[in-house]
Formats: structure tokens, C-alpha cells, sequence
């Protein structure tokens, strides 16, 4: 299938962000990056600030995406613990440096944040309230666990052999034993 061209658009600004920080995509970066001019960016967005909330949704949609194919399902029809299980596997892979700095940035405005916190909202377990069911518990800690590892991996610049990666993924998710409530 071809590519749009808003697709282009946002992938380029994505390696602009990947190579030089989420500051340096400017209409004129992204349009050489892409291989287009200033106004064929224009055409698909109006200003910066559209093209960086844009960005932001296509970021959150990948990830959206890779949880539903490591749960073979959409959110909507996996369990709890088919949703928590899909997420681990996905957040212990380490991220690109355009979703961590997209993340960074859009933990700074509630608009920028929306695409991430919707993903979140469906497939991560939500803080838990005070609580001594050790079900609730273990849950709240594989999810920490899984972003800990995405964390230290995309934070440093050790990286694990891929089958310790895999196997420690395994581990947090095999954690995720108990029943669904």
C-alpha cells in the first residue's frame, strides 16, 4: 500500500526529531526531510503547532498499535490481564528517541498529553487506590516493572542482548497469573 503523503510528513518530522530534538522540526526541516516543499506541508498542516500534535498521535497510534498486535486483539476485546500483558511486552522494548522525547514533551500539556493518556487509559492498568488485594498489587508492579526496563533501556546506553530483553518481558508478563476481575 502507498504511503500518504500526511504519513511521509510524519514520519519524516519523526527522523528530524530522532537525529536533532523535537525544537528542530520547523516546516523547512521537515519539508526537505520529506522530500517536499514548505507549502505542500502547509497544505496537510496549517501551523507548527498542528504539525507537533500531529506528530504526537501518530507516535501514541504506533504504540497503540504494537499492544494490539502482542495481544493479537484490539483493546476493546482483550481482558484486563490480556491488555496488561500486551503493554509489557511492548514497553520493554526500548523506545526511539522521538517517542521518548514526544512522551517527555507531552507529559507538559494536557493537549499534547491526550494521545498518550488515551492509549494508556485502555491498555495500563490505572494507579491503584489504597489497597491490600495482592491481585490490584501485582498488576500495579508489573506495569512499574515494564516501564522501569523501557526506562533503562531508552535512558542509557546499555542495551540487553534482544533474548534477556524477551525473557525478562516473559517474566513480567507471566506474572499476570491471577483471574481477571
Amino acid at each position: 500500500m502507498r504511503t500518504s503523503k500526511r504519513t511521509q510528513i510524519l514520519e519524516a518530522a519523526t527522523r528530524v526529531v530522532e537525529r536533532e530534538g523535537v525544537k528542530s522540526v520547523t516546516f523547512d526541516s521537515v519539508a526537505t526531510e520529506a522530500g517536499l516543499t514548505k507549502g505542500g506541508l502547509l497544505y496537510h498542516f496549517a501551523s507548527r503547532d498542528d504539525l507537533v500534535r500531529a506528530i504526537h498521535q501518530y507516535l501514541a497510534d504506533q504504540w497503540e498499535a504494537d499492544m494490539a498486535a502482542a495481544a493479537a486483539k484490539p483493546a476493546s476485546e482483550a481482558t484486563p490481564t490480556e491488555r496488561l500483558a500486551a503493554y509489557t511486552r511492548v514497553a520493554t522494548q526500548s523506545a526511539t528517541r522521538a517517542e521518548l522525547l514526544f512522551m517527555l514533551e507531552g507529559s507538559t500539556t494536557a493537549e499534547h498529553a491526550a494521545p498518550w493518556d488515551a492509549v494508556m487509559e485502555r491498555w495500563a492498568p490505572p494507579l491503584p487506590p489504597a489497597t491490600d488485594d495482592p491481585a490490584v498489587l501485582d498488576r500495579f508492579i508489573a506495569r512499574l516493572a515494564a516501564d522501569g526496563l523501557w526506562l533503562y533501556e531508552s535512558l542509557t546506553a546499555e542495551r540487553l542482548d534482544p533474548e534477556l530483553r524477551r525473557t525478562v518481558a516473559e517474566r513480567i508478563a507471566g506474572t499476570l497469573t491471577r483471574d481477571d476481575t
